[in-house]
């Protein structure tokens, strides 16, 4: 077995005053020589726990084995053989809580980089344009209709072509990605990792359709009439929730998402060469913890703001947040603000002018498994021009609404068993429309599940 070394390869960041004035990559990923290093960590374990942990199930040790033995081309191919979207994932998914704790080599130090290792392998492929190994699967003249193209409707429908069935991507927005090229920012995943890994799926064989809106373009029936012998619904969950406090209606309040889209979407980011309408605020508060909340706090940030302040109602310790995205944030002069509750917006003219808080104190867990916040009957007032609202998404309900028989949850969701069969013959679905919001790989590998329970139902006659 090999020495264990305890210490992780540093993975290089850019600064924090240089980057929180533009949108470029934050992680600068690693060099070949850092990645060997890093690589060579790994003990090889004959039962590695790693891999169990990964939802894509990766073989982890193989393709960091690979990278020890400088054969890239090996480990980009054991890669793609479970995950399409290596590049996306090496950058935005919470290994720290999936595959790296399991790590055995963290048990006596810290455990290998996984994800950073991944998207060397990604960047590795990117740069060097290597090509991917041709598709070689028999045609079954099965047609699959892929409604969404985040994360979970490409894994999908990359899976799904390599079973050799003929598969449409069917995307509302005008550019595919889903939340990967709408809600994550610029500094964090670039729009050129998705637009090269969507090429990949597309050089599969997969037709990709824009601007389609299911529920209204076709419904869900009209699909499965026109010839379609299965349909995955994977329209993740892209409605906004608010806080329901008085003056939630003033100028200058954003849902996170709406505030996300004109940046990433509608190219805010690329400013002055797109002059996106969007508030620049000065003084900037966002009510949340989680990465969305993260992400618009250091967006607003880079649009000009002179303070951005993040109010949670817990404290740090439960902030749902990725820790690594916690740290860039404060790094960047993002104040938090915690054991803090909105409870009214205030206004001028009709303008948001200040936030009114309530202090909070925490009690006993609740159904989340975290201490409950309580009031307190302190208050204080913040003075802000622009206020963002980080408190989750559920599902548009536009598709179970034109879908009889496609039943969902009291939340919203879509209800699915564990292949994500729905209530709808013919119909699976996967990812935050069954889960709700929830993470990148998560909705990779209920993606990968659904891909099998129909290339399944497929063979057996459908």
């Amino acid at each position: 077995m090999p020495e264990l070394k305890p210490n992780r390869t540093p993975l290089s960041h850019r600064e924090p005053q240089a980057r929180s004035q533009d949108f470029q990559e934050v992680a600068l990923g690693f060099s070949p020589e850092a990645a060997k290093e890093e690589a060579s960590r790994c003990i090889t374990c004959p039962k590695p726990k790693c891999v169990p942990g990964c939802p894509a199930g990766i073989d982890i040790p193989s393709f960091i084995k690979a990278i020890q033995e400088e054969d890239m081309p090996l480990a980009v191919r054991i890669l793609k053989e479970k995950n399409s979207l290596p590049g996306v994932c090496g950058r935005v998914c919470p290994q720290e809580t999936q595959c790296e704790i399991r790590c055995v080599v963290g048990k006596k130090g810290q455990p290998l980089a996984i994800g950073g290792l991944e998207r060397y392998v990604a960047d590795w492929q990117r740069r060097e344009r290597y090509p991917d190994v041709p598709l070689e699967a028999r045609p079954t003249g099965k047609k699959v209709a892929v409604v969404g193209s985040g994360p979970a409707g490409l894994t999908c429908a990359a899976d799904l072509a390599r079973s050799g069935h003929q598969v449409s991507v069917f995307e509302a927005l005008h550019v595919p990605g889903g939340v990967l090229v709408y809600g994550i920012p610029e500094f964090r995943l670039p729009k050129e990792i998705v637009r090269m890994e969507v090429d990949y799926i597309r050089s599969l064989g997969v037709d990709v359709r824009l601007d389609m809106v299911v529920g209204k373009t076709f419904t869900l029936d009209e699909l499965l009439a026109s010839g379609y012998h299965a349909i995955f619904l994977g329209t993740g969950a892209g409605l906004p929730q608010f806080l329901g406090v008085p003056g939630e209606n003033l100028i200058g309040i954003y849902s996170a998402n709406e505030f996300l889209v004109r940046i990433n979407l509608m190219k805010a980011y690329l400013f002055p060469e797109y002059d996106t309408p969007v508030k620049r605020g000065q003084r900037v508060a966002v009510i949340g913890g989680g990465n969305v909340a993260m992400d618009s706090a250091r967006c607003a940030l880079r649009l000009g703001a002179k303070e951005v302040v993040l109010l949670y109602r817990r404290t740090e310790a439960e902030m749902p947040a990725r820790k690594e995205e916690m740290e860039n944030a404060r790094e960047e002069g993002i104040l938090f603000r915690t054991l803090a509750a909105p409870v009214a917006f205030l206004g001028d003219d009709g303008k948001l002018a200040a936030v009114e808080c309530q202090e909070m104190e925490l009690g006993e867990p609740d159904a989340s498994g975290r201490p409950r916040p309580i009031p307190t009957q302190r208050r204080f007032t913040l003075e802000i021009d622009l206020g963002i609202v980080a408190l989750g998404t559920t599902p548009n309900p536009l598709v179970p609404a034109t879908t009889p028989g496609l039943q969902t949850s009291s939340k919203g969701t879509v209800v699915a068993n564990e292949t994500g069969q729905t209530t709808r013959p013919q119909v699976w679905a996967a990812g935050d429309v069954v889960s709700g919001a929830a993470t990148v790989i998560s909705a990779i590998g209920q993606a990968k599940k659904a891909a099998q329970a129909i290339s399944t139902f497929l063979q057996n006659g459908a």
